[in-house]
């Protein structure tokens, strides 16, 4: 797991304050550098204000010396504090997984690799195309005629700076009033406007000026650069030893085989009988050739499928034209070539005394 969550009950049942923050106490070394949550739960039945001062003491104690350790209180009977329970071990797994990987090699190779690339703006001035068809009718002083009606291109031109491009004055609603409401933003289920900060540029001040202040504390500083000479030696001597023991593990890969139980010499010479037997039946292919060992001396003959053929072209295409063949009597589920057998078309247990369309007047 990479958290862990523990629920302790605040109510006199089952087992005591005492024993279960004594168990906490013995399994917490299990959850080293990992975030841990603490529910108390059913507070339905009593709140954390109502337990005595003893009681509050030894909460106060198991969980000081667990600086790390979240307590929320909850009930799963009204389900009150449940989903902050949820939300908190979600958001502690998060950060936790993300401070993990900052923390390794990969991400420095991956930022590494980022690279925002922003345009320039263009210095060359591009006037507007007007078509040389309409310039000639704005010299001959041509005049809209009356019933084409008003857009908002000719609105802007005529109000200049004063005028505010309108969308929804066009908006076809039962109640014309409500043209103008303010309409949500949403964006992944959330409405923007409940992330809008007025004073987002102050902070963003602030918190510039406190990150030039921990740059001059040397904050972000390497450990390598701080290492004493007596820690760079002793890196160096951990380097030596992996790649020592690199090799070890490389040479025990490569002896692995040679390890196994020695076979007798007569089992040896049977296997490599076996062996030679099977690559001399391979290359010949017209002839028959004895096979001289010590255990084993008989003659090998060619298969049927490869007998009278000359050299393995000729046998591949024998092999080839054998299954063009076979084609044919697999589609009609002939036995073989022999096979003349003519199953029956129609089948008189399925066909008789059935009607067809029509014929109900008689049998």
């Amino acid at each position: 797991k990479q958290w862990y969550q523990r629920r302790v009950a605040i109510t006199a049942g089952g087992y005591s304050l005492k024993q279960q923050c004594e168990l906490f106490d013995n399994i917490k070394p299990l959850f080293a550098n990992k975030p841990i949550i603490v529910a108390l739960n059913k507070i339905d039945a009593r709140k954390p204000e109502d337990l005595s001062q003893e009681e509050k003491n030894l909460l106060e104690e198991t969980f000081k010396k667990n600086a790390n350790v979240l307590v929320i209180p909850m009930s799963t009977l009204t389900q009150e504090g449940v989903s902050e329970v949820q939300n908190t071990a979600c958001d502690a797994l998060l950060a936790h997984r993300i401070e993990q990987k900052m923390a390794g090699n990969k991400v420095e190779n991956i930022l590494n690799r980022l690279h925002v690339a922003v345009p320039k703006a263009s210095q060359e001035v591009r006037a507007p195309h007007i078509p040389q068809g309409v310039l000639a009718r704005r010299v001959a002083g041509y005049v809209k005629p009356a019933e084409i009606r008003k857009l908002e291109r000719d609105m802007e031109l005529e109000l200049g700076d004063d005028y505010i491009l309108d969308l929804k004055k066009h908006y076809d609603l039962p109640n014309p009033d409500d043209k103008y409401d303010d309409i949500p933003e949403v964006w992944e289920g959330h409405n923007i406007a409940d992330f809008v900060d007025p004073d987002i540029v102050t902070k963003l001040d602030e918190l510039e000026k406190e990150e030039a202040m921990l740059e001059e504390a040397g904050v972000y500083e390497s450990e390598d650069e701080n290492l004493t000479e007596e820690q760079k030696d002793i890196r160096e001597k951990a380097g030596l030893i992996r790649k020592e023991k690199a090799i070890i593990r490389h040479k025990h890969r490569l002896n692995k085989h040679s390890n196994r139980t020695p076979m007798s010499e007569r089992v040896v010479r049977k296997k490599q009988g076996i062996k030679r037997a099977r690559s001399i039946s391979r290359m010949s292919q017209d002839e028959s050739m004895e096979v001289d060992t010590k255990f084993q001396t008989k003659k090998v003959k060619p298969g049927r499928d490869v007998s009278g053929l000359r050299d393995a072209k000729m046998v591949k295409e024998v092999r080839k034209k054998m299954k063009k063949s076979q084609i044919k009597m697999n589609q009609f589920g002939k036995a073989g070539e022999a096979d003349r057998h003519i199953a029956a078309k129609l089948p008189k247990h399925l066909f008789s005394g059935k009607r067809g369309a029509g014929k109900t007047d008689r049998r």
